[in-house]
């Protein structure tokens, strides 16, 4: 047995990524999945090699743990290290407790391929672990052995094939989402590839392979297959949107209705149902939060799972950019079925984070979600380093039931003052430091603790001229805070520990002059995010800007300066109510703050 790293233990809080247990790996590492075996195990499939991504010596490996990932069993190889690529690998098991693992297999062992000039300077793409053969291996012992045939699964031909530069003979694809059962069949998700170019791949569409001999046929060989959806092309972006619409990830609803979530590069994920398990589709659009809000996310992995208790959860990175960077940190949004003319839906919550880490460059992608012994798991990779993550149920039923909360959280709470008149002046609790010097340490360096605090009230504008303040706790020095009115209409909140300032501000357009309006601000020590959620709302920066959360410095050591809290000193208009709390409070918690009402 090989044993996992045990995380790090100093980290003081779970969603940090080295908080979770290490999946071995060999160097690089991708799409660490897991099924549950039929003799209680876990069994991870993943790509791997000594390279890099893309490399020769990219394979497919599995491993075996029984004990919820403590301790994982040496890796067992689907394909050897010096043949051609392997890579991609998903998993699925049957109801006779086969598990079948399908993946892409350069079986050809074609060297080069024809790409677009630039950014290939001689027009060849030399990575080739994204075409060939779609196929399968089978495991009837749980995942300590596995076929030794390897078969082919044939994908009928679109117009995204014969419109590549080899007229279809080759074809370009590859896969992330994992494969479901519905009814009498199976069903694979492949995401084909029109070209290589700027951005690697530039055009994808999804598909889904069917096979209803899959769950009962024993001979591979026999084993047959249909391409859906019907018609000349997959799943796509909505009207006017770009040419990338890849990565599908589909859910089952509770009426047999086909949910599915994908990447783009138009700042938002696509979303579609499918009412005839996948044959159509309605139209693609942009997915949206409850509220009507479109949810924004880059060029990444976004999954949907149901869970056993047939909600929802949605990983994404909540913020509208269109390029592969900015995975970090990773937001959670919640779902709950409603009912519709056309079917079931889903209805999302408003986001929270999940997992991080301190170097925003750490990209954290590809996961799975595992559920075991009433706990749900979830795993990750930043392509050198595989984890699995034990998620705080509290926040999971949380997230669920935003649509109908309105309690004000009591943990945490330092003050809670109704202000019968404003400018006033309240007594300033300590707040949290957020880092500090380590005694335990021989150089006494910085020791994070992770720690955060809420600013929290009801106010009214009654004009905006900028610079008005809301709350001050300031001293001379300027240490301490201050949230303050901005000439755009937008607030601003200002830390400072006296020898570094940072700010961030709410989106604009929401305050409304002459409106009661309740006002969240979360500084979260943990990845260091300052976020505002306004009458219920977390603001993500909508049309206005491409983050609507913001970091602040690490180095910054807390912003308790003076013992006074100014309140309304300088601001046309009134503080009706004032909350702080010693902890960094969710975004769930804030929206029943709100619909408790003031």
């Amino acid at each position: 047995m090989s044993t996992t790293s045990a995380g790090n233990a100093c980290i003081p809080d779970s969603r940090h990524i080295r908080s979770g247990l290490e999946i071995p790996t060999e160097n690089y590492s991708d799409q660490p999945y897991i099924v549950k075996t039929d003799d209680g195990a876990w069994l991870c499939i993943m790509t791997t090699g000594a390279g890099h991504e893309g490399q020769a010596g990219q394979h497919v490996v599995s491993l075996r743990s029984t004990d919820l990932g403590q301790t994982w069993e040496s890796p067992v190889a689907l394909e050897p290290v010096d043949g051609p690529e392997a890579s991609y690998a998903v998993l699925l098991k049957v109801p006779s407790g086969r598990v079948y693992a399908f993946y892409n297999h350069n079986t050809d062992n074609i060297r080069q391929v024809k790409a677009d000039n630039p950014p290939f300077k001689d027009g060849y793409c030399r990575r080739v672990d994204s075409l060939g053969h779609f196929v399968f291996k089978y495991t009837d012992d749980h995942g300590k052995t596995w076929s030794k045939e390897r078969y082919d699964v044939p994908m009928r031909e679109m117009a995204i094939d014969r419109e590549n530069v080899y007229g279809g003979d080759i074809r370009f694809f590859w896969n992330v989402g994992k494969p479901f059962i519905c009814g009498n069949a199976g069903f694979v998700s492949v995401h084909k590839v029109g070209g290589f170019g700027n951005g690697f791949f530039t055009r994808s569409e999804g598909v889904l392979v069917r096979s209803e001999g899959l769950l009962t046929e024993k001979d591979g060989a026999r084993i047959t297959w249909e391409t859906l959806p019907e018609g000349d092309a997959g799943l796509r972006t909505p009207p006017g949107g770009g040419t990338i619409a890849e990565e599908q990830s589909y859910s089952v609803l509770s009426d047999g209705s086909f949910y599915c979530v994908y990447r783009t590069i138009d700042g938002h994920p696509a979303c579609c149902y499918s009412r005839d398990q996948g044959r159509t589709w309605t139209e693609p659009r942009y997915k949206a939060y409850a509220d009507g809000r479109l949810m924004k996310h880059p060029r990444a992995a976004n999954f949907a799972w149901r869970l056993t208790n047939g909600k929802y959860l949605y990983w994404f990175h909540n913020h509208g950019g269109n390029w592969y960077e900015d995975r970090n940190p990773v937001w959670l949004s919640g779902g709950v079925e409603v009912d519709t003319a056309e079917g079931k839906e889903i209805r999302w919550s408003q986001p929270e984070i999940i997992l991080y880490d301190d170097d925003p460059f750490v990209r954290m992608s590809y996961p799975d979600l595992v559920e075991d012994d009433g706990r749900v798991f979830l795993t990750e990779t930043q392509k050198d380093l595989a984890r699995i993550h034990d998620i705080d149920l509290g926040l999971l039923e949380a997230l669920w039931e935003q649509g109908t909360t309105r309690e004000v959280t009591a943990e945490g709470l330092l003050l809670a003052e109704a202000v019968a008149e404003s400018p006033c002046e309240l007594p300033m609790p300590k707040l949290p430091e957020l880092v500090t010097r380590d005694s335990k340490r021989a150089d006494f360096g910085t020791k994070d603790v992770r720690a955060g605090f809420t600013v929290e009230c009801w106010i009214t504008l009654n004009d905006v001229v900028g610079g008005e303040v809301v709350l001050d706790n300031r001293d001379e020095s300027g240490h301490g805070l201050s949230l303050e009115v901005t000439g755009k209409g937008t607030l601003r909140l200002i830390l400072n520990d006296g020898r570094t300032e940072n700010a961030w501000e709410c989106d604009p357009e929401i305050l409304e002059v002459g409106q009661c309006h309740h006002v969240g601000v979360v500084v979260d020590g943990g990845p260091k995010v300052v976020s505002f959620v306004i009458d219920g709302m977390f603001c993500d920066g909508g049309t206005h800007r491409q983050f609507g959360w913001g970091r602040f410095s690490r180095d910054l050591r807390d912003c308790n300066g003076s013992d006074v809290l100014r309140v309304g000193p300088e601001l046309s208009g009134a503080v009706h109510h004032v909350r702080l709390y010693a902890k960094a409070l969710r975004t769930s918690q804030l929206i029943g703050n709100f619909r408790a009402g003031l």
